[in-house]
């Protein structure tokens, strides 16, 4: 990619922040470029990552196999999450060098719900290499990553199925 890569961040309690996300890395594959994603605090079998792993120039790093919600969670299990997760980013950090963006799916909600560190996060941000773009989705954006991001969306929930006590569909949310 030529030129230096940017933040983009979708944040907010609408529903789309990891589609947006997506769609941007379609865009990207469909322009020639490569793309890495990792999705926290969801497993392997997302709808949208089957799409991803066929796609040419998209590499899905595997995550974890059995995922609970963090809020189901005891605080061993969160300490256990919180490892696993700044592991990730380490290898996600040693790994990214050949790729021209990478997404971060979730990542925002893993900072809320502090399984994951921010300064870590924040440092390999900083020193990321040149031209690598990074998406991050989640529900909450701290100040510190509001204010590095380049691009930054909220998508703000004004109806929503779940307030009707309806369950999730697969291959719409999710």
């Amino acid at each position: 990619m030529i030129g230096t890569g940017r933040i983009h961040v979708y944040y907010g309690d609408g529903k789309g922040k990891t589609t947006a996300a997506v769609g941007l890395a379609v865009r990207a594959v469909g322009a020639g470029l490569k793309v890495l994603v990792f999705q926290f605090l969801k497993d392997n079998s997302s709808s949208e990552r089957k799409v991803l792993e066929i796609l040419p120039n998209v590499t899905c790093l595997p995550g974890r196999e059995k995922v609970k919600f963090v809020g189901n969670m005891n605080r061993d299990e969160r300490a256990q999450l919180r490892h696993y997760n700044n592991k990730a980013l380490d290898e996600i950090i040693k790994f990214c060098a050949p790729f021209d963006m990478l997404l971060l799916d979730e990542v925002l909600c893993a900072l809320k719900f502090d399984v994951i560190s921010e300064d870590k996060l924040i440092s390999f941000i900083q020193h990321k290499p040149r031209g690598l773009e990074i998406v991050m989705t989640g529900h909450e954006v701290t100040d510190n990553l509001l204010e590095m991001a380049d691009y930054a969306t909220e998508i703000r929930k004004v109806k929503h199925q779940f307030d009707l006590g309806r369950s999730a569909r697969q291959g719409i949310e999710f």
